[in-house]
């Protein structure tokens, strides 16, 4: 039977609790109802209390989304676990030991800022870098092709180069940070669907969505951008994303292939002529390896440890390591910096000495020999780099590495380390009615309710293969509810370009236990689960229209029980 558009499903992301002003009581018969917990019943199996399968599920008490996993406790980790723990929880700095080298341009100090209590991010209102649950990236963006200032073509939909693809809104002194965000503008607006937001019974609901902006004068390149649009995108779980990298890309291949005669796939992933991949789905590793793309809304990485938390230990930071010899920063923000007067004076004035942080950049201590250094070093951007880099910050840094090897293997460890919380209440009668209108509505066939991983030969880095193992969850059945391919949605203000990955919905159910908001969908614009089903429903183009339109029909109380079930898994 034909799916006609994958409609009858998605619900991508339905990445969120729910407060709101239908289903205040969503929450109340799922908190940590344990009875008759692992029991199968006429509705579940036995396994699916345990998402993460044997090896990668935790409890759901309270904090449960920083516990370890049964791997990590079984294999004698804990304890490197533990200390890899430190440098997710904890601020960096300029130069204090085990956690320095921040900047000289960064977007975070710390990961809890973006993930608080190791969740997803938060709705906010504006954007500061220091409010902590502002898991916001700004995604600044050509919307349509052209040619910037220097006579370089650009693509639609792909980022300005003048600042970093996550832009920085910090900076150590004298630098100015790239954007400043004091000139970022954050408005929510409303929108209205076909229903004018009322179900038949009279229950209503909000859609609301950000429309950002950033005036050019907030730019601190040199050119500054044109041309271009900004959106935000807020981070997800970082739980379980071992156990996704774990699904083979065999398996990754036929959950394509078993989609493209019913819904249009994203080109750049699925080439739908020759039902195979297109080139441009596999990602190079760094030792010339190639995984297929499955980290990220965008899907640009091809494996954890070169993934979301392995990059952005780099990238958020700044912080460098032995595999990682050059900046996170771009041409047009060094070239501004060389350019400004009061930097050159400020380093001219306190980078003479040689303990002095700034004293790479002052050279002989004229104007002219510190604009140079300030355009060469702030430069050094890529892995071509590598050997500049070394000669003016490595080479005759005494305290070493700003993050040791070490230490990344033990972030490393906590990384793949983290467990899914268990299910709750799978054997109430809510719960099992909203499983099986979940499954008819068709919302499976993007958010595919389980996996079986595979040998999980997990890609190693240079560092981690001179370590020692990281955990690995070989053949368990997993139930994530993703099909880890990208859909679109057709949203006001949607996502760049606008293909975004189904989000996992194991444990977002706890997200107001863990993180104190329920906030869904990639920019935090649902506030409960109803207002992330019915934006998927607010275009008649959207691959989840038809599914979402059926829970739009549904009565009350079958609707709360869909949302009940969503809460629980």
């Amino acid at each position: 039977m034909k799916l006609s558009k994958i409609s009858k499903t998605l619900f991508i992301g339905l990445s969120t609790i729910t407060i709101f002003s239908c289903t205040d009581n969503d929450t109340a018969d799922i908190v940590n109802p344990n009875a008759g917990i692992d029991s199968a019943n006429n509705v579940f199996t036995a396994a699916e209390w345990n998402p993460g399968g044997e090896l990668g599920t935790t409890s759901n008490e309270e904090g449960c989304y920083s516990n370890p996993s049964p791997y990590v406790e079984n294999n004698g980790m804990y304890q490197t676990f533990k200390k890899g723990e430190t440098f997710f929880e904890n601020d960096f700095t300029l130069n204090t030991q085990p956690r320095r080298g921040l900047g000289p341009a960064l977007v975070r100090s710390s990961c809890m800022y973006c993930h608080p209590s190791y969740g997803h991010g938060k709705r906010m209102e504006r954007y500061q870098a220091n409010d902590m649950g502002n898991g916001y990236l700004l995604v600044v963006y050509h919307p349509t092709a052209g040619t910037d200032i220097n006579g370089n073509a650009y693509a639609a939909n792909s980022y300005i180069s003048e600042v970093t693809g996550m832009p920085q809104t910090k900076a150590m002194d004298p630098f100015l940070a790239p954007i400043d965000e004091s000139q970022i503008s954050i408005k929510w607006k409303k929108a209205t669907d076909e229903h004018n937001n009322k179900f038949a019974d009279g229950e209503s609901y909000d859609l609301i969505y950000p429309d950002v902006t950033i005036p050019q004068s907030a730019f601190n390149t040199d050119p500054k951008p044109d041309n271009y649009e900004v959106r935000l995108e807020s981070t997800i779980g970082i739980y379980g994303t071992a156990l996704l990298d774990a699904i083979p890309d065999d398996s990754l291949q036929m959950q394509y292939a078993h989609e493209s005669p019913y819904v249009t796939l994203n080109p750049a992933m699925w080439d739908a002529a020759s039902k195979t991949w297109a080139s441009s789905a596999w990602y190079t590793l760094a030792d010339g390896d190639k995984r297929i793309k499955k980290f990220t809304y965008a899907l640009t990485r091809g494996s954890l440890q070169d993934g979301p938390g392995a990059n952005a230990m780099w990238n958020i930071t700044n912080v460098t390591r032995s595999d990682r010899h050059y900046l996170y920063t771009t041409k047009a923000w060094a070239k501004a910096m060389s350019e400004n007067p009061d930097v050159i004076k400020y380093i001219q004035d306190n980078g003479a000495t040689k303990t002095s942080l700034l004293h790479p950049y002052y050279a002989d201590g004229s104007k002219d020999s510190v604009s140079y250094l300030v355009n060469l070093l702030l430069g050094l951007n890529s892995r071509t780099d590598s050997q500049t880099y070394e000669k003016y910050f490595v080479n005759n840094d005494s305290k070493g590495e700003e993050m040791s090897d070490q230490d990344y293997y033990d972030f490393m460890v906590w990384h793949r380390g983290l467990a899914v919380p268990k299910a709750r209440g799978l054997n109430t009668d809510k719960v099992k009615r909203g499983k099986t209108l979940f499954y008819s509505m068709g919302c499976t066939a993007c958010h595919r309710p389980s996996w079986t991983t595979g040998n999980d030969e997990y890609w190693k880095d240079y560092i981690v293969r001179n370590q020692g193992p990281l955990p690995r969850y070989a053949h368990q059945k997993i139930w994530p509810y993703t099909d880890m391919v990208q859909h679109r949605l057709h949203m006001e203000n949607d996502i760049r370009s606008g293909w975004c990955r189904t989000t996992p919905l194991w444990g977002r159910g706890l997200s107001y236990q863990e993180t104190g908001a329920h906030d869904r969908l990639h920019d935090c614009r649902a506030r409960n689960v109803v207002e992330a089903i019915m934006w998927h429903g607010y275009s008649k183009n959207s691959d989840a229209y038809r599914a979402s339109q059926k829970f739009y029909n549904l009565p009350k109380d079958d609707r709360d029980a869909v949302v009940s079930f969503i809460n629980a898994i």
